[in-house]
């Protein structure tokens, strides 16, 4: 079962049996991301990116996530999870999704979409039933490198203010580093919010905005580009932990806007 939105030339389908992702984000007929079960556009919760070996702490207590991505535990339960609707009209809608074990803690998730001739707006929102729990939230976009009809690939722009220094295990290692260049599986730091420009040259540009401060940038496939942003960095949960608490739930949002060239 999916969800359609559509606003002028643009059409969205948001898939809520798997992951509660855009599926397909169309203009003027054009696809734009990536096609497959796995990717689209996939919400990342409770937490984005790797937490090392799958264990986290809250205070005292040690959790350990399944190994989804040996040695680590990689973007969280909502991108596999069936999301229950709660809101559908033309041009947007909402759903939402429990968190359950093997997550230690309860709470809900909720994700909204709207749309419009020339953007898409998400937003996610993480509220605990009890306890506070750390958590993160974020977009893990496939953007396609190329939009076919003999057209050039992508080019992707944007000015950090670090990047991650990335080890050997993928992970941060803590350290700040000037950006270097592509090509990229590294999380970098934009502390006024998140700006990335998508250019497929003669056809679209599509900028990526967010308050939040963090963005992964990973291009090392060939058939996408992946601008992720993000609440936090890889392994975030150890690292840089935001509580969800019962009086302030963890809240982020995304712009996706375009125009044709």
């Amino acid at each position: 079962m999916s969800t359609q939105l559509t606003a002028g030339g643009a059409d969205v389908v948001v898939d809520q049996e798997n992951g509660c992702r855009v599926s397909s984000l169309r203009i003027d007929g054009t696809e734009l991301l990536r096609q497959g079960e796995k990717f689209g556009a996939f919400p990342m919760v409770p937490w984005c990116g790797r937490i090392a070996e799958g264990r986290f702490r809250n205070g005292a207590e040690q959790h350990q996530m399944p190994v989804n991505a040996p040695p680590h535990a990689i973007h969280g339960f909502g991108r596999t999870a069936a999301w229950r609707p709660v809101r559908s009209e033309k041009t947007e809608a909402a759903f939402t999704y429990d968190l359950v074990e093997p997550w230690p803690y309860p709470g809900r998730v909720t994700q909204t979409f709207e749309l419009s001739e020339t953007a898409l707006t998400l937003r996610m929102g993480v509220e605990t039933y009890g306890d506070s729990f750390p958590a993160q939230a974020g977009w893990h976009p496939w953007f396609l490198r190329n939009l076919g009809e003999g057209g050039e690939d992508v080019r992707v722009d944007f000015e950090p203010a670090w990047q991650e220094e990335r080890g050997a295990d993928h992970l941060p290692t803590g350290r700040r580093i000037d950006p270097l260049p592509g090509p990229w599986d590294d999380c970098f730091g934009m502390p006024y919010g998140v700006d990335v420009t998508l250019t497929w040259p003669g056809r679209l540009e599509l900028k990526v905005t967010s308050r939040a401060e963090w963005v992964v940038v990973y291009d090392e496939q060939a058939e996408a580009v992946c601008v992720e942003p993000q609440s936090g960095p890889p392994n975030g949960l150890n690292t840089e932990p935001r509580l969800v608490t019962p009086i302030d739930p963890l809240e982020i949002e995304t712009t996706w806007t375009w125009r044709r060239l």
